[in-house]
């Protein structure tokens, strides 16, 4: 992967990943061009997150160490971020934990709003979480978990093989964007009227239509 960013200051936000895959356009607004809006979503995002962010803190339950607001990093895939939870289980097949007895096997755990999608986005950003922490550990993780507010119940989501080279691939796709600066243009759909950009990003204007059809469409609304 040839990449240009050498200062991990420089590296992508690891949450991108959800953004470009819901929508490219979107995912370069903010990542590239520093656009951002608030809407409902957005907002009970935030505050599902706010509950499971609480400052980098460990806490032990009997075989079981819970580290919340984890940071993590992958050099290789040059992206940095932040892990909801993570829980590590002690078990003799696992790694050595800094600061802990015994070894462990690391399970990501990333906590979203609403329930769950039948798009990828979601498993994308839990599957990044995983590689980073594997090259953290120097360890191969199975099993991860998405945590969904609206059902108070997370899903198990399998770490396979395919789904990291896909993930591997869709950040090797973000960085040939970010170091053009290049904000894409993408198919319209109904989904862009939830997103909250969509008056910056005015998706009417990528329409197969006239500059003059859409000036009137707009003087007829």
């Amino acid at each position: 992967m040839s990449l240009k960013a050498d200062n991990i200051d420089e590296y992508l936000m690891l949450s991108g990943i959800q953004h470009f895959q819901f929508c490219k356009r979107q995912w370069a607004l903010i990542h590239i061009e520093q656009q951002w809006a608030e809407n409902v979503k957005t907002i009970e995002g935030q505050h599902v997150h706010e509950k499971a962010h609480q400052p980098f803190v460990r806490e032990k339950r009997k075989e079981k160490l819970v580290v919340r607001a984890m940071p993590v990093v992958s050099h290789q895939l040059k992206l940095s971020g932040e892990c909801d939870v993570v829980e590590f289980i002690q078990d003799e097949q696992g790694v050595p934990i800094f600061a802990a007895e015994g070894k462990y096997i690391a399970y990501p755990i990333e906590y979203k709003r609403g329930k769950p999608k039948k798009s990828d986005e979601d498993i994308v950003q839990l599957v990044a979480q995983a590689l980073c922490l594997e090259e953290m550990l120097c360890c191969e993780l199975h099993t991860g978990y998405i945590y969904y507010d609206e059902i108070k119940h997370r899903i198990e989501v399998p770490l396979t093989y395919e789904r990291k080279q896909a993930v591997k691939e869709i950040v090797e796709e973000m960085y040939s964007y970010y170091v053009r600066r290049h904000t894409p243009k993408v198919k319209t759909g109904a989904y862009c009227k939830s997103c909250s950009l969509q008056h910056i990003c005015m998706p009417q204007l990528m329409q197969k239509r006239s500059v003059r059809s859409y000036i009137d469409g707009v003087i007829f609304e």
